[in-house]
C-alpha cells in the first residue's frame, strides 16, 4: 500500500482516526482544508462529524466546487457517516443536500441520538465480516439500481458502492480492523494504475502517428 497519497477532509469531525489507520497501512495522508490541497491526491476520505457544519465549511473554504468535480470525475472516495450524507443525492428527512454525487437517499440520525450508538458485526461484499460502530448514524433508505449494496444491518442499507464512491453509515476508523481501509487503498492503487496505463497507451499512439 506504499506510495498511496490519500487526502482526508479535515474541516471538522473524526479525520485524525482515518489518518492514523491509513498511515499504519503505509499510505501518505494529506489533510484537505483548501482547494490547493487536492492537487496530486489519489483518493479522498470524507469523515464522520456534523454534516451540516461540514457542508457549510466546504463552501466557506472554497472546496465545494473543486471537490465535487474531482469526485464526479472518478477520484476514489471513502465516505463514513457524515461523509455519506455529504455525498447523498437526497437527504430524506432534510431539504438540504450537499455534494450530491451518490444516487442514494439517506436518513440522518436514523438510529437516534448519541445514547443509541451501538457496535455490531456484519458481512461486507468483497471484504467479509467487519466490525461496525454506529454513532448518531444515518442509513440509506433507497439506492438507485446502479448502486451496489454492500451491507445491511437490521434490514437497513449501511454500505454501498457506486463507481468510484464508497459510502458507509458506520465508522471503520474507530475499530481495530483495517479491512475497509485496506480495500479502499487497493481501489485507489487500481485506479492510479489504470490512469497510468491509459496515459501510456495514449503516448504510444501519438508516437506511432508521428512515425
Amino acid at each position: 500500500m506504499r506510495n498511496s497519497r490519500i487526502g482526508v477532509l479535515a474541516l471538522q469531525g473524526a479525520f485524525i482516526e482515518h489518518e492514523q489507520m491509513l498511515t499504519s497501512l503505509g499510505a501518505v495522508c494529506t489533510e484537505i482544508r483548501q482547494p490547493s490541497d487536492l492537487i496530486g491526491i489519489g483518493g479522498i476520505v470524507l469523515p464522520g462529524g456534523e454534516s451540516t457544519v461540514q457542508g457549510q465549511l466546504l463552501h466557506k473554504s472554497g472546496l465545494f466546487a473543486p471537490l465535487k468535480e474531482k469526485i464526479a470525475g472518478g477520484l476514489p472516495t471513502l465516505a463514513t457517516c457524515a461523509g455519506l450524507i455529504l455525498l447523498a443525492e437526497e437527504i430524506g428527512n432534510s431539504p438540504a443536500t450537499h455534494l450530491g454525487t451518490l444516487p442514494v437517499i439517506v436518513k440522518r440520525n436514523a438510529y437516534g441520538r448519541q445514547l443509541a450508538s451501538f457496535v455490531t458485526e456484519a458481512s461486507v461484499t468483497g471484504i467479509g465480516n467487519c466490525p461496525m460502530i454506529f454513532i448518531r448514524a444515518p442509513y440509506i433508505e433507497h439506492a438507485a439500481e446502479n448502486v451496489e449494496i454492500l451491507a445491511k444491518v437490521g434490514g437497513n442499507i449501511v454500505a454501498v458502492r457506486y463507481e468510484n464512491q464508497i459510502g458507509l453509515s458506520f465508522h471503520p476508523e474507530l475499530s481495530e480492523s483495517p479491512k475497509i481501509h485496506e480495500w479502499f487503498l487497493t481501489k485507489c492503487q487500481n485506479t492510479a494504475f489504470s490512469t497510468r496505463q491509459h496515459s501510456l497507451n495514449g503516448s504510444r499512439d501519438q508516437l506511432h502517428l508521428a512515425l
